[in-house]
């Protein structure tokens, strides 16, 4: 049997269906723009990976090196099952994300988690909140994160445009540091003996080292590309211990991010990127097919008086060629190669770092800290410390390099910091007695004081919430000069001025931009040099700040804010999850 609507009443159905859709038309506005719950599961498992002629077993998540990529929208929410397969204890940072009132997720062992044991599982769940653009996660314990590491692309919210034009392709160029022996035992070894860590033997660029090292020129990352065309380089410095060049040979890169925060656009020849640094980049290829092909090369910005890794990763630019263009052409065209600085050209760096600003546009304002409620001034830089009694130090007098903030050479506790806060159980796992200024004065860039040790502790600063910090970082000379890239976990902070030599508390401040100073994660103290930032304290939790090289983190140049809750309910870290490790 079928039913017929009469005229009247199919007009009385069509009214009820308006009616409908005006009902749910609002839902569907609001459905489009939240986010949506995605879910990943990072399996960590050993894999055995040759580069540089040899084969070793390394630590992947999900067998990949370099990690899977991690995509989502701004207000997306991840829940990340990590289960731990491997010998080694394991954490993952999500390198700038803020994990507003979500610490618990934020991943360094010890500050915010105990470490994920073997055969042990946690749900890293968190939320992209007012953000968008490129970061990356990596393992935060020991020297895992040598090849535990991936890029994460936040891409805006659904209809939400670029504040640039729309490129044609979007590509992560993840830079990483190779050793032939294994990560664990180079840092473990030094440490027992007080020795400086082996330098790497490789950089690579998405995991692959390129023709410049012994029979890697199969193992090149080649990125082709079609003539007109406008490409979105997603770059992240995932290297262990060391700031990089990069370059594209005979093309101009246009910054339009860092540390996923929009900048005002510029056009460089070159690229300064610090470890826990995020850099996006336009490149527009050549109108017409050109008879060559490009070297991408990325090698060491190099400050201090150590050795270092002094080689130079390639990858290759290639042009997409017509259907007729032969395969035999393809293989005579010439490679030009990339012109980069001198490896310890800080004028260089400096310059570049300046030009970064933010865009401080009704869509993207700046809200620097106007006022200020505490000021700290840090000094950052090496040091020594007695060897323990359960070490054989090769140095004499029975001493070892060391590192440390204002005097303080960071002490990881046995047990998370985040939960002795949380409970109220500091009482003989920290102390918020942390200096906010250094405990003695000497020309911080000049001859250094005699006496170069260091204290040693586990001091933190305990902030009230909302508190503006204005924080001055200086570089010392003790043990030499050195660019130190801090990264401060939780938050962005505005970085207002930097410079060389000694800051002037009377002077400097005038030179402060309020205006539309970089918004950023990580930064880099210049060697010999100082750099001010600002953030407000907003984030209730435990929050670690350090040096992203590295050996200098192992070394102890860390440490960590307390934010404690504020009155209102959206002012209150959450409880922790009911998986969260245990030590």
């Amino acid at each position: 049997m079928v039913s017929v609507l009469t005229s009247s009443a199919l007009s009385k159905a069509l009214f009820f269906l308006s009616l409908c859709s005006v009902w749910l038309l609002p839902d569907l506005a609001l459905a489009k723009h939240a986010g949506i719950t995605r879910h990943y599961k990072f399996n960590i498992k050993m894999q055995n990976v040759t580069r540089l002629c040899q084969t070793k077993s390394i630590v992947t998540v999900n067998g990949q090196f370099p990690g899977p990529r991690i995509i989502a929208r701004e207000g997306d929410r991840l829940l990340i099952k990590v289960v731990n397969h491997v010998q080694y204890n394991v954490t993952i940072h999500w390198h700038g994300i803020r994990q507003l009132r979500s610490g618990w997720a934020d991943g360094p062992a010890y500050v915010t988690q105990c470490p994920i044991q073997t055969g042990q599982s946690y749900v890293y769940n968190f939320t992209f909140t007012g953000q968008r653009g490129t970061l990356f996660w990596h393992a935060h314990i020991s020297w895992l994160r040598a090849t535990l590491y991936g890029p994460i692309v936040i891409l805006p919210k659904r209809h939400a445009s670029y504040p640039f034009p729309q490129p044609f392709k979007e590509v992560p160029i993840v830079f990483g540091e190779w050793w032939k022996a294994d990560t664990e035992t180079i840092i473990n070894q030094a440490m027992a003996t007080g020795g400086a860590p082996n330098i790497s033997d490789a950089f690579t660029i998405n995991g692959l080292p390129g023709p410049s090292y012994n029979c890697s020129a199969k193992e090149t990352f080649k990125l082709k590309v079609k003539p007109g065309k406008t490409y979105l380089l997603r770059l992240v410095n995932a290297a262990l211990n060391d700031e990089l060049f990069f370059r594209v040979a005979n093309h101009t890169l246009t910054v339009v991010e860092a540390d996923a925060v929009y900048v005002k656009p510029f056009k460089t020849d070159i690229v300064v990127i610090t470890p826990g640094q995020t850099t996006n980049v336009l490149l527009k290829a050549k109108s017409k097919t050109p008879n060559a092909k490009f070297a991408m090369s990325a090698r060491p910005y190099a400050t201090g008086p150590a050795t270092f890794d002094n080689t130079t990763t390639i990858g290759i630019l290639e042009y997409k060629k017509s259907a007729s263009a032969s395969s035999s052409n393809n293989m005579n065209i010439p490679l030009l190669k990339a012109k980069l600085p001198q490896f310890n050209d800080s004028t260089y760096a400096m310059k570049f770092n300046q030009k970064i600003r933010s865009l401080a546009t009704r869509k993207f304002p700046v809200k620097v800290p106007k006022k200020v409620d505490r000021r700290f001034f840090f000094t950052v830089g090496l040091g020594i410390l007695p060897c323990s009694k359960n070490q054989t130090c090769q140095a004499p007098n029975n001493i070892r390099p060391a590192a440390g903030i204002n005097n303080v050479s960071l002490v990881q506790p046995n047990t998370a910091l985040l939960q002795a806060h949380f409970f109220n159980r500091s009482k003989g796992v920290y102390t918020t007695n942390f200096p906010t200024n250094p405990p003695f004065k000497f020309n911080n860039t000049g001859t250094p004081p005699k006496n170069i040790m260091l204290d040693s502790g586990t001091k933190l600063v305990s902030l009230n919430y909302n508190t503006n910090v204005e924080l001055v970082m200086q570089d010392t000379s003790i043990l030499g000069a050195e660019s130190h890239p801090l990264h401060l976990h939780g938050f962005n902070f505005f970085v207002l001025a930097q410079g060389i030599g000694n800051f002037d508390p009377k002077k400097d401040p005038a030179k402060f931009n309020l205006i539309d100073p970089a918004e950023r994660n990580t930064v880099g103290v210049p060697s010999g040099g100082w750099v001010a930032i600002r953030f407000l304290a907003d984030n209730p939790g435990v929050w670690f700040m350090h040096c992203h090289l590295e050996v200098h983190t192992s070394w102890g140049l860390k440490m960590a804010w307390v934010v404690n809750d504020g009155k209102g309910p959206k002012q209150k870290l959450m409880p922790p999850p009911a998986d969260l490790p245990k030590c």
